[in-house]
């Protein structure tokens, strides 16, 4: 058995939606199992919405949820044409977009959004698209079945950003999506989306369907996890900052965990950790070029002092002192608690005698946890930062790499420098606007500029 993923642009539109149709009838013999994002951009949209309805622009928000409502229909249309199985569709679609109107309506009456009505409205895109991509298998001879992902993706309540149970999604996927698959059924089910013990529907952040796709994997213990994107695979930097990026083959799970934790838009961060456990190897291909080689993400990749680039922005800086910290034990452990107690996660920690640095890059609590941290010391706080991460498994072997990066960063000024501690990672804290002009350098600086780049593999 083999978990599939296509990503939002992977099932776009119609022709989309078509290609990945051709991609599973030709892994039919390997049991695969289907986990599609929203059409793409529609989460955005559904987000839009439901701000525009809390901030008192009811028609704008029931203009946008017509639109959403007409280009699922337009997909429909082309799809399946005017028969049964597309009034089906149609009847089932109309119904999630009549109560999205009813949210919608709610919200502007009530001028507040929470975190779990927003994760009603989010979660529609992939039940949405997850309905109509069942129904198109179907009418290409695919023997597709819709499982909803509320009874397979047990989480816990933190609405937007839900936390997996994994004990209990191995049971349901071995009850609501195996049966399926030994019956020579197509399971299809929308990521990104799961539920409450007692039912009720939460998201995993943004990104969440690779997670999902990952979390079914290790729960039915697949044989691989294919992740279906718009590029070609991991690459070496960011093509759309860097020219001259090249295909990475093969690359060590830490690596791409690393690289999906500062930055690289191809993979959710959380995406390799439950793959990791049991060593399933996971796969990234291009749904428009379905022929190419892609990554293999696995243990035994080739080792090198640097495979990739990557950079994110913005970022804070957050700066703690305190002559406090200086022989007090524990001190650092109270100032990350402030951070878990805002959940929010820190990035790239540096210390000193009676100072601490911290960078984070969720704001919106962000002033909240500078608040807390006042009762412990002087708080300073930088904004308009970027991280940029020096990826490689074999980098602390190579004892000229750092100074190799120094050296191309020359005149860009480094707010913040810091080496993982299992050596893998040369993080530097830039400018926000410095993080594209550094990447490149750096690029050019470990692969060579675009004129002389070769195989990546």
């Amino acid at each position: 058995m083999i978990v599939t993923k296509f990503g939002g642009t992977s099932v776009g539109d119609a022709a989309a939606i078509r290609r990945t149709a051709e991609i599973v009838r030709g892994r039919l013999d390997r049991g695969p199992v289907v986990v599609v994002s929203a059409m793409t951009k529609v989460t955005d949209a559904l987000l839009g919405i439901a701000e525009q309805a809390v901030a008192g622009k009811e028609l704008p928000a029931l203009q946008a949820v017509s639109a959403l409502r007409a280009r699922h229909f337009a997909e429909v249309d082309d799809l399946l044409g005017t028969g049964a199985a597309a009034t089906d569709v149609c009847a089932d679609l109309s119904v999630m977009f009549d109560e999205l109107a009813s949210l919608t309506e709610a919200l502007a009456v009530l001028g507040h959004a929470t975190p779990r009505s927003l994760d009603t409205i989010a979660a529609m895109g992939e039940l949405m698209s997850s309905r109509l991509i069942v129904a198109a298998y179907e009418q290409m001879g695919i023997p597709a079945v819709l499982v909803d992902p509320r009874r397979v993706i047990r989480t816990d309540d933190t609405f937007m950003h839900a936390e997996p149970q994994r004990d209990a999604i191995a049971i349901a996927g071995r009850e609501e999506i195996m049966p399926h698959v030994r019956a020579g059924r197509v399971p299809v089910l929308g990521g990104f989306v799961g539920a409450t013990r007692e039912g009720i529907t939460t998201t995993m952040g943004r990104g969440g369907s690779d997670y999902t796709a990952a979390l079914l994997g290790a729960a039915m213990r697949a044989d691989a996890i294919e992740i279906w994107t718009d590029v070609d695979g991991m690459l070496t930097a960011d093509p759309r900052v860097v020219s001259g990026a090249r295909l990475i083959e093969r690359i060590r799970f830490d690596e791409a965990s690393e690289l999906a934790s500062f930055g690289a838009k191809v993979l959710h961060p959380s995406t390799i950790a439950p793959a990791v456990r049991l060593g399933i190897p996971v796969f990234v291909y291009n749904s428009r070029r379905p022929g190419g080689a892609g990554t293999l993400i696995t243990f035994d990749a080739p080792l090198r002092p640097v495979t990739a680039i990557a950079g994110k922005g913005p970022t804070a800086v957050v700066k703690v002192r305190s002559s406090r910290m200086l022989l007090a034990p524990g001190f650092l452990r109270t100032i990350f608690e402030v951070f878990e107690r805002h959940r929010t996660s820190v990035d790239v920690v540096s210390t000193s005698e009676v100072s601490v640095s911290l960078t984070v890059d969720q704001m919106d609590r962000l002033d909240a946890i500078v608040a807390d941290l006042t009762t412990l010391g002087d708080v300073a706080v930088e904004r308009e930062r970027g991280v940029v991460a020096i990826v490689g498994a074999g980098l602390s072997d190579d004892a000229g790499a750092m100074a190799r990066a120094l050296e191309a960063l020359r005149g860009i000024k480094v707010q913040m420098l810091s080496l993982s501690a299992t050596g893998i990672n040369l993080t530097i804290i830039v400018g926000a606007d410095e993080v594209a002009p550094a990447m490149r350098r750096l690029h050019d600086a470990f692969f060579g500029s675009p004129e002389t780049t070769g195989d990546g593999g």
